[in-house]
């Protein structure tokens, strides 16, 4: 799939939910189902900078694509953390690169954050897009 297609699946996906409380709750059990980031990538030096909370990324690349795996001690981070997953993995660097990541905006996600998880969000693609940049044959 797509970046595209995946952003217009996420986007149908929340105009289901009546209200930001079941956005949330959604957005939590993203989180819980998201497969962990392996223990041995949860390290310092693979933490985001810029997010209040703890947030591990690591990024390898097979045959062109970019697989990302992530964990957070903050059950909400972790939930956003993996809609971008959803959204980057598996795809390859120049689309990254040249995502707009306009399901964000559309969800409403930018407008019910807090300041301190909205910096922490621009941290987390920041990062992506700088592995895709890291793997990309610019």
């Amino acid at each position: 799939m797509t970046i595209e297609e995946i952003e217009n699946e996420i986007i149908s996906e929340f105009s289901m939910f009546g209200d930001w409380m079941e956005k949330y709750e959604y957005i939590i059990e993203l989180g819980n189902d998201m497969p962990v980031i392996d223990s041995t990538y949860q390290t310092e030096e693979n933490l985001i900078p810029g997010c209040q909370s703890r947030v591990w990324l690591h990024a390898e690349q097979k045959e062109g694509k970019i697989i990302f795996t992530a964990n957070s001690d903050a059950i909400i981070t972790k939930g956003i953390i993996s809609l971008l997953i959803r959204v980057l993995s598996f795809q390859n660097p120049e689309d990254i690169l040249s995502a707009d990541l306009r399901f964000v905006k559309e969800i409403g996600l930018t407008d019910h954050l807090s300041p301190t998880r909205s910096n922490g969000l621009v941290s987390m693609v920041k990062q992506m897009k700088n592995f895709a940049f890291a793997f990309s044959n610019v």
